[in-house]
Order: structure tokens, then sequence, then C-alpha cells
């Protein structure tokens, strides 16, 4: 029989199995500090929990998780590094420096099936979803295993993959994330970002509260069509209507990320277009630069462009931010990701 592996249960599910086997719930937040808070290898670590209970669990259960294979450093820091799957698949996160603290970005998905045009992880195609251990089991990885994890902050789910595309296994994650007993991150410093699967945005605000972006890249149904297949079944009125029925407590806002494409999406026009799109949402815009990549049909827009295009933005009164690239230079920026072990 399967042993069940503990890492891809939420809290809720571990104390159901806990319950299962006789014992007390509350084992199972001694379980996940084991796991999670002193990076346990074996359940003969977990030392508060009796003999019989770690000799019962290594019966029935594992703690599999992803191992780090290689860790590629760029010009300006950043890190990418390549995780080995217990299939022999790899995936790819990246570590991205802030001013007094680190970024991690994660994958939720082994390639991508949405397709999109400037995306060098949708080019690859799709190989499976990732389970919620292969989630979080990237955070922890960086965590404990890097130099840099005691100072990781964030979590963004921006890496390979559509997060929504792969929902109960993100969700199950985002729990693990901000427990208490798991990784106890705040959800304000956990942020899932999305291509556009509409239903998927209103669900994921009734079951968590995290920080939400959106990949918008055009300001039209004509043009996101052409880059995002996506937006052919959930087109920006659909997607719009769900942003704006997602909860946001306090005073946080919505993110709209656009790919700036030269000769594409980056006119002033444009930018006069987007904000007439997003009149009266509660939200903010990062302005990426595209990043180029082997067999790209797009190039990156001039720095004149890019100013002019936020300069507009700002006229209207949107908080518009030109997000600095991150380790393009070994194709570890917003869409350079492969998991290629070569």
């Amino acid at each position: 029989m399967d042993k069940v592996n503990v890492r891809d249960l939420s809290p809720e599910g571990i104390e159901a199995y806990i319950t299962h086997l006789g014992k007390e719930k509350y084992r199972a937040r001694q379980l996940m500090k084991w796991l999670y808070h002193f990076d346990a290898s074996s359940f003969q670590e977990m030392t508060t929990l009796s003999r019989q209970l770690r000799h019962h669990l290594e019966e029935t259960a594992s703690l599999d998780g992803p191992e780090i294979a290689k860790i590629l450093t760029a010009a300006d820091g950043t890190k990418k590094v390549l995780l080995r799957l217990r299939d022999g698949l790899h995936i790819e996160s990246v570590l991205i420096p802030g001013r007094n603290h680190w970024t991690a970005c994660l994958s939720t998905q082994v390639g991508c099936a949405m397709g999109c045009r400037f995306c060098f992880t949708g080019a690859l195609g799709f190989r499976r979803q990732l389970t919620p251990g292969e989630i979080t089991g990237q955070f922890t990885a960086l965590r404990f295993r890097t130099p840099e994890g005691p100072k990781v902050k964030n979590v963004v789910l921006m890496g390979m993959g559509e997060p929504l595309a792969n929902y109960d296994h993100t969700v199950t994650a985002v729990r693990i994330l901000t427990d208490d007993a798991g990784l106890g991150l705040s959800n304000r410093r956990v942020t899932i970002s999305t291509c556009g699967l509409a239903p998927w945005i209103v669900r994921l605000g009734q079951d968590v509260c995290v920080n939400l972006a959106i990949s918008l890249n055009a300001p039209d149904d004509e043009r996101r069509d052409y880059l995002m297949p996506i937006n052919k079944r959930y087109p920006l009125a659909t997607l719009l209507a769900a942003c704006r029925d997602y909860p946001m407590p306090g005073r946080r806002m919505l993110t709209f990320e656009y790919i700036l494409m030269a000769g594409v999406n980056d006119s002033p026009a444009d930018a006069e277009k987007v904000a007439r799109l997003l009149k009266n949402l509660r939200c903010k815009l990062n302005l990426i630069v595209f990043n180029e990549f082997p067999g790209a049909e797009f190039r990156a827009p001039a720095p004149e462009a890019v100013a002019a295009f936020q300069q507009t933005l700002l006229r209207h009164h949107y908080t518009s931010i030109i997000r600095a690239s991150r380790g393009s230079d070994i194709l570890a920026a917003c869409g350079q990701l492969t998991g290629r072990a070569d």
C-alpha cells in the first residue's frame, strides 16, 4: 500500500490523519513543527512523539520533498534554484534579493499549459501538477538549505505553471505556508499570480486570504487573445468582474502585471486604454519590461517608451511601478523558467 506523504496534507488533514491513528489532535501540531520549524527529515527525529507513534508513522507515511540539484547566481545576486522531484522531473524556484530580506518565487506545476506567447515556460508545454508538498517543499529547501533562507520573508507563486489551474494543491500549500505550526508566514506576505482563470479567482478569495496579482498585458481583447489564449475563454469583461468580486481586506490592493513588448502593447495610447479599463478598481500596476529568451518573437521596448507608459498611468492617479528585472542573465526572470537540468 502506498504511504501517505505527510507534506501533502493540510493542517486539518494532518490532524485527521493523527486522529485516525488513535492519537490526540495536538500531536498533529507537534508533527508539523518538527517538519516545518525544525526541518526534520525522518519521523525518528520527532522525539516529542511517542516511540510507538513514530514507528507507526514510519510504516504508513513518508516525508518526501524536492531536493536541490543546482543553484545559479546572477550578476544582481538573484539565485535560480533547480530542484529534483521524486519522479526525476525538475522544477525551478528563484530567490530574489530585497533591501533587508529575500523573496522566494515558487512553482506550482511542471511546465505550463496556458501557452502565453511571451513566456518561455509555456513554450515548453505542461508535464504535471505539483503536489502541495512539492510546492511547500521548495520553500523549506530554500529556507533550510541556502544561506539566504532565514531572510526569506515573502513568497510569490509566480514560478513555473498557473497556480489556479492547480487549485486544490495551491490552496493546501497556502494553508501550510500561513499556518503557525506550518511555515508561519503572514498572509500579507503571500501573493498568487494568475493569467486570468476568472471562476477560480472568486473561489480563491472565499477559501484563503492572500494577495492577488493578475497578468494583464493588453488593454483590449483582440491583443490579449493573441498574447494569452486563456482570454478567449475568460475575456477581459469576465476577468475584471471576477477581480471586482475578489475580497481585499483593509487597505490592500489588487496588482495588475503588465509586460511591455516593443510595438505590441507599449504606447501611451495603450496606457490610456489600460487606465480606462481598470477605472474604479482598487489596484496598482507592476510594469515589467519583456524578458527576452531564446526563440522569443518579442523584444523589450526602449527605456523612453517604458517611462512614457508609466507617466500616462501616473497622470491617471494609478500607483505604477516599473519592476526591476532580476536574474535575466541566468534565465531566472519573469517568464524565463524552464526546469531544465542541462
